[in-house]
């Protein structure tokens, strides 16, 4: 360990710290938990970090600034718009299911950023690129079943990214698989009633790629929080 980069032991560090909150909060997530998940001794933590402060703000940074919200979007067998968001929504919610921790996760850091005074602003850069991304989706979506949007993308966008917090906490909380899948199937219809048949390719207020999964990507391999429409 003495001879580890500086970097590599932020890295392993960070990584370890998420794995830590995964499993028991951010209350548990306490120095020397750390350095043991990250199998390391405590004294060596200060060469990377000055405080677990220094290492929370960095996290949560990290996760932030790596983040993507977005939907993938594969046309459903029928080609209807509420039959592809649908589709999305539940394989998003299949990826919730397999790593729930991960999600708890994520949560507990969203409000362990709004709690603290010297991270002030994250969440609300959180919330923005989730929205901005989920512009990209809807667009493609509707573009991909012949369909236009009758309100702005960005107004949808908020609704998306809201349900699909909602679906998440609540099946956190109760568990109810069905329970999920109906609201599931509530939101794509709900989403959908905003767009109508057309031929026009819908305007966008952010440009539009292939979109992948709802994830968070790092290069730390801090976690993911999969999904996909």
């Amino acid at each position: 360990m003495t001879h580890m980069p500086v970097a590599e032991r932020r890295s392993r560090l960070l990584a370890a710290a998420f794995a830590v909150i995964a499993r028991t909060g951010v209350s548990g997530a306490t120095t020397r938990a750390i350095v043991e998940e990250a199998g390391m001794k405590l004294a060596s933590f200060h060469y990377a970090f000055e405080s677990r402060e220094e290492l929370m703000a960095e996290l949560v940074n990290e996760v932030v600034e790596t983040q993507e919200v977005v939907l993938e979007v594969a046309t459903a067998a029928d080609g209807s718009l509420v039959g592809t968001l649908e589709q999305g929504l539940l394989r998003y919610f299949d990826q919730v299911r397999q790593d729930p921790r991960r999600e708890r996760a994520m949560f507990e850091l969203t409000q362990y950023a709004m709690r603290s005074p010297a991270m002030e602003g994250f969440a609300a850069r959180q919330y923005e690129r989730y929205r901005r991304l989920a512009v990209q989706s809807l667009d493609e979506a509707a573009t991909r079943t012949g369909h236009r949007w009758a309100r702005p993308l960005d107004e949808l966008a908020a609704d998306l990214v809201a349900l699909t917090d909602g679906i998440t906490l609540a099946w956190l909380a109760d568990g109810d698989d069905g329970r999920a899948r109906r609201t599931i199937a509530f939101a794509a219809r709900a989403i959908a009633a905003e767009a109508s048949p057309g031929p026009e390719r819908p305007a966008t207020t952010a440009g539009t790629t292939r979109t992948t999964t709802r994830t968070i990507r790092t290069t730390r391999t801090i976690g993911t929080r999969g999904g996909a429409a």
